[in-house]
């Protein structure tokens, strides 16, 4: 708080005082009172009336002080008025009133609207397991009647199913904690697991899987770690250049379990790479291909940072891309 500031709030009692000396003044004189003792009224009341100020100045000062350093220390703002100090002039004591009454009916907003986005996150992920009974019905009756119909019937089953799945990631991944169990894993076993999931995609654009030097052993949620790579393999096929090679490898140094996963695809640009992570974006690929929905990596880098594993992508444009997913060795990240 500002001394220039306080006296400019206190120019009207500042110009009323002195009207009220000069007008002592005028009456001293009238009554032929000595110099000497009108200079001593005044000087008394320019004393008391600084005095006065200079307490009000001090007082207000360090409680707004006191409530400004609280206040730039507190990572959720909003929950100041619960550590507001008890003022000890009146007009902190109604700052202090409305700023309770503004908290609480912030609080019950909050409070309305979680329960709301709680409401609506359940009614999404039932839509979502109700959907696929039928999309399994529809795949079973293409499987029980093959010919080339039903076979691009369950091509695209396939694709519905996968962005189905990808909705419900998106629909949980603001709330990991519900659904979430780091254990160890085998990354062999893991990544065999993502392909043979994706298989039915692989063979159809005729790609190459490599797999080498994956006898790890990695922490992590097995359910969103299953999601990542199967997202990583939906991304290869999608932008493949030619015939597709996906080539799977880990390596291993002091602190931290690395798995690579490698395509021969079309590439990222550079002005696009320090973006892929952002939500929704798209990039030159996703103008080239419309069916991009710019949510697939955004949600692997989410669930990446909840798990406290790291996730990087290397890439130029025509020589296919790298992503990087980074395991921690010590468990007790996860307890961080």
């Amino acid at each position: 708080m500002k001394f220039s500031s306080f006296l400019k709030d206190k120019t009207l009692f500042l110009l009323a005082q002195g009207f009220i000396i000069f007008f002592l003044v005028v009456l001293l004189d009238v009554y032929h009172i000595s110099r000497y003792a009108m200079i001593l009224i005044c000087m008394t009341i320019v004393i008391t009336s600084f005095v006065a100020l200079a307490h009000e100045y001090l007082l207000r000062s360090r409680y707004y002080n006191r409530l400004n350093k609280t206040l730039a220390s507190m990572d959720q703002k909003q929950y100041i008025a619960s550590l507001l100090e008890d003022p000890d002039f009146a007009e902190a004591e109604v700052l202090c009133e409305v700023l309770k009454q503004v908290t609480k009916a912030m609080n019950d907003e909050i409070a309305s609207y979680k329960i709301s986005q709680d409401e609506y996150q359940e009614y999404i992920e039932t839509w979502i397991h109700e959907i696929k009974i039928p999309i399994s019905c529809i795949d079973l009756i293409c499987r029980n009647n093959r010919n080339d119909i039903t076979k691009r019937i369950s091509e695209e089953t396939v694709r519905v199913d996968s962005y189905i799945e990808q909705a419900l990631y998106y629909a949980r991944s603001k709330n990991v904690a519900a659904d979430y169990s780091i254990r160890r894993l085998s990354l062999n076993s893991l990544v065999k697991a993502a392909v043979k999931k994706h298989s039915k995609q692989l063979i159809g654009c005729g790609a190459i899987v490599k797999l080498d030097d994956l006898d790890y052993s990695v922490y992590a949620d097995e359910k969103w770690l299953d999601f990542i790579i199967g997202q990583i393999i939906a991304n290869s096929i999608k932008y493949k250049k030619e015939a597709l090679t996906l080539w799977f490898f880990a390596s291993e140094n002091q602190e931290n379990m690395i798995l690579f996963i490698r395509d021969n695809g079309i590439g990222i640009s550079e002005g696009d790479l320090g973006r892929v992570f952002e939500k929704g974006f798209t990039g030159e690929n996703g103008r080239a291909f419309a069916k991009s929905t710019g949510i697939g990596l955004y949600l692997c880098k989410e669930l990446c940072n909840k798990m406290y594993l790291g996730l990087e992508v290397q890439s130029s444009m025509g020589h296919g891309t790298t992503i990087k997913i980074t395991f921690p060795k010590d468990r007790q990240s996860f307890l961080q």
